[in-house]
């Protein structure tokens, strides 16, 4: 068979999937395998395990990374990689993330069972946390790796409960040893689910993102004054509550304002969060992307703004938080080209776009070459038990990883 032939194992990329959809399986259908939890322990035991079998050089760093390496003829050269990650949201989607990782583990494995060589090596990572929905913020690990955030500052993120991500790592044991530091890349590739609507309402079947959109993160905590809800008159009342509610409402018109911006409050916590005492304590999340990163910043001004004008208004202090920024990630026009290409030889429809969604690519971006292959998302649905891709379709994204890395990996 020519290398122009090869093609990967669809039924096996399934298996794969399926395997590891049923780690963490929740009644509604899909996964919640939160980062560094059992059920991520599990998964990641299992996805060394099959590293292994292929004879796959594998390493861990501080961060719980997981690097898979296959040797090439050249082991001077800068590798070609491809990963995502294992966890999920929570009640997430059976593919977002860990198709990515059953990829590019199906690539190797087709390599393996071929017996081909490449002039460079071929790496397989599994990055941690990069949902950041149980340790905030997002791509934490990734993050780390290119040197954007601090080791310990991410060891410290806690959880809900309290809990810190340094030892929550520890505690299942993938705390390794080696430093989380960037190595040499020629190419990175990142295959994902596209997780909106664009694929399916096109009517294609390879997306090639031009790059990522900005993403901002804000904490925002406000406190005010409680009592019991039947003897406290109406007014005079510090009802923090009140002022978020009014908080969320403007997060809503403010991202109105420029046409490519979404902006979010996607987590709410009230304190105490009984029905008959007025709350003391609020904290909730604003989430703003634009591919514009002007766009963000002033959209993020005019909320802090009025912010600060309802909180005085309610007598409600109010503490805000950048979390985390990154700024949008212009992919590699020759590996997004690459993509294109390559979809085009194996037959698909592709569409040229930008991805709304963050990845670890977007931190990858940052030190080499990177791109990203998306596959349509049924009803763009996505960080839900509903989320659904054709087998089909993972199958062809697979292939189309397949032959980008290998034309990355065989030039000198």
């Amino acid at each position: 068979m020519s290398i122009k032939d090869l093609r990967v194992d669809g039924a096996r990329l399934r298996r794969s999937l399926e395997t590891m959809a049923a780690i963490g399986a929740t009644p509604g259908g899909g996964v919640q395998r939160l980062a560094l939890s059992d059920e991520d322990k599990q998964a990641r035991d299992l996805f060394v395990r099959w590293l292994k079998e292929i004879d796959c050089e594998v390493s861990i760093d501080e961060m719980g990374n997981i690097f898979g390496r296959r040797p090439g003829k050249n082991r001077e050269l800068p590798a070609v990689m491809s990963g995502s990650h294992l966890d999920s949201q929570p009640k997430g989607g059976r593919f977002d993330g860990v198709l990515g990782v059953m990829g590019a583990l199906e690539v190797m494995r087709t390599l393996h069972d071929h017996k081909i060589e490449t002039e460079r090596d071929l790496v397989i990572v599994d990055w941690t946390n990069e949902e950041g929905s149980r340790f905030a913020p997002a791509m934490v690990s990734s993050g780390v790796w290119v040197g954007k955030l601090e080791r310990d500052w991410a060891y410290s993120r806690t959880d809900i409960n309290g809990l810190k991500q340094g030892d929550e790592l520890a505690r299942i044991g993938y705390k390794g040893e080696t430093p989380a530091r960037a190595f040499p890349i020629h190419a990175n590739y990142e295959l994902h689910i596209e997780q909106g609507p664009m694929l399916e309402a096109e009517g294609r079947t390879i997306g090639a993102p031009k790059g990522v959109l900005c993403l901002h993160w804000y904490d925002i905590r406000l406190t005010g004054t409680a009592n019991q809800v039947g003897p406290t008159p109406m007014a005079g009342r510090n009802d923090c509550l009140l002022a978020a509610a009014e908080m969320i409402q403007t997060v809503n018109k403010v991202a109105h304002l420029k046409g490519d911006m979404v902006a979010t409050v996607g987590e709410i916590h009230n304190y105490p969060n009984s029905r008959n005492i007025i709350p003391d304590g609020v904290h909730f999340t604003v989430d703003i992307r634009s591919w514009e990163d002007d766009h963000a910043i002033g959209a993020w001004e005019v909320m802090r703004r009025e912010f600060e004008a309802i909180a005085d208004r309610h007598g409600t202090p109010i503490e805000m938080e950048i979390t985390w920024r990154v700024v949008r990630a212009p992919f590699a026009e020759e590996l997004v080209q690459n993509v294109l290409d390559t979809a085009a030889e194996l037959g698909h429809s592709s569409l040229y776009m930008v991805s709304g969604a963050g990845h670890d690519c977007s931190y990858i971006n940052q030190i080499a070459p990177a791109a990203m292959i998306f596959i349509p998302s049924k009803g763009g649905r996505s960080h839900v038990e509903v989320e659904e891709s054709s087998w089909e379709d993972c199958e062809k994204g697979a292939n189309v990883l397949l032959h980008c890395m290998l034309t990355s990996a065989q030039q000198l």
